[in-house]
């Protein structure tokens, strides 16, 4: 049976809930209608422990069980990104330049069926902590929740975390021990030198051929300065400078975005790219300041509840539609922030073919909403058994 028949019973409530928050679609911290929606429905179950206003919008609400035990967190996150739609469905996004291109209408709403059914059914002992979490895309909501003492207020013990994954089959799941999601920081170089007349450059000191220079040293970091086995990215994403063919500019900038997983790569990173900043500045007679923002850390799952977890992911979907030990991601994410907090797990959840997230034209499958729930559910139940 891939999902809990209760759960499957109001399958098409949820789709009523998922496509209402797809047609909402609220920015970084600033999810006060989908934070309003989300304690309706919270309330409408009978969950009366609603804590609101944690990171601004954010919710934790408490289901009891029926005896004495631990608190098991489940986080979803709220938030949408600043993109127009193209889907063209029936219930796209009403708000130019707003859609939930990643999904989290669907996390949302994975969470929101956990909550009925746990709430009706409390075949549990201990408690449920549900996580509703803003400004994931930006913002880092997850760490403004734990700054604001969300695990140690609420005594939760371990926590857990789904993303829809477009392109992996309906309902399989994939997650591995250790690190699944690198870590993100990214660095914004300004340049600066002596502008002037294109046709005397004997006369400036160009900030151009210096930022060319910068941008081909800095890929020597990783094959260079990382052990090959250690995965890093660095990756240069934006290029500014220059307003017209016949004139050096003073300034110009570079962004780029640097991924690791291991902390002590991400360390070495930052530190080779200073270093090359600076020694291409000295060489090439520029000025170079760099703004280097430590963004996300690795988001690393616990041993012991990675494979927890994969075991209740195998009683939804069945043996062969899950992989415990699969490939890592260099894409980041903020529950990060709790998982280096307490013990936990976060996983991938299938939702068939179609567009890619952050893609314009992505909708989350509204068929794998059961099937995340059903997973919240039962693992609550395995983690506090009666």
């Amino acid at each position: 049976m891939p999902v809990l028949n209760r759960i499957a019973s109001y399958a098409g409530e949820m789709k009523g809930w998922r496509r209402h928050l797809h047609e909402n679609p609220e920015l970084e911290f600033n999810c006060h209608e989908t934070a309003a929606f989300i304690e309706a429905r919270l309330r409408e179950f009978g969950i009366e422990e609603i804590h609101t206003g944690i990171a601004k919008t954010g919710i934790v609400a408490l289901i009891r069980g029926q005896g004495e035990g631990p608190v098991i967190g489940l986080r979803a996150d709220m938030d949408a990104l600043p993109i127009d739609e193209i889907t063209g469905a029936e219930y796209a996004s009403k708000v130019p330049g707003r859609m939930h291109a990643c999904g989290h209408d669907g996390h949302v709403t994975m969470l929101l069926g956990a909550a009925k059914y746990l709430a009706e059914t409390r075949n549990f002992a201990g408690t449920v902590a549900l996580l509703f979490q803003p400004a994931e895309e930006d913002g880092g909501g997850g760490e403004v929740m734990v700054k604001e003492g969300v695990m140690d207020r609420f005594d939760i013990a371990q926590v857990y975390g789904i993303h829809n994954a477009p392109n992996l089959p309906l309902g399989h799941f994939t997650t591995t021990p250790g690190p699944i999601m690198a870590s993100v920081d990214t660095a914004v170089v300004t340049v600066t030198g002596k502008g002037g007349h294109g046709a005397t450059p004997h006369e400036c000191v160009d900030p151009v051929v210096a930022i060319v220079a910068m941008v081909q040293a800095v890929q020597t970091i990783i094959p260079r300065n990382v052990y090959a086995l250690d995965e890093a990215v660095i990756s240069v994403t934006m290029i500014h400078t220059g307003t017209a063919s016949n004139i050096i500019p003073e300034t110009g900038t570079f962004t780029a975005t640097i991924r690791a997983f291991n902390p002590e790569v991400r360390a070495l990173l930052k530190k080779r790219f200073h270093e090359i900043v600076a020694g291409t500045a000295m060489a090439f007679g520029v000025t170079a300041a760099v703004d280097y923002d430590w963004g996300y850390p690795a988001t690393i799952n616990s041993e012991a509840e990675a494979h927890f977890a994969a075991s209740v992911a195998r009683e939804i979907s069945g043996d062969q539609a899950v992989d415990e030990y699969s490939n890592r991601e260099m894409g980041s994410e903020d529950f990060s922030y709790m998982l280096e907090q307490r013990p936990g797990a976060y996983l991938f959840l299938g939702i068939g073919p179609g567009a890619g997230l952050h893609h314009p034209a992505y909708d989350f499958n509204d068929e794998a909403a059961p099937y995340g729930a059903s997973f919240f559910a039962k693992l609550v139940e395995k983690a506090l058994p009666l």
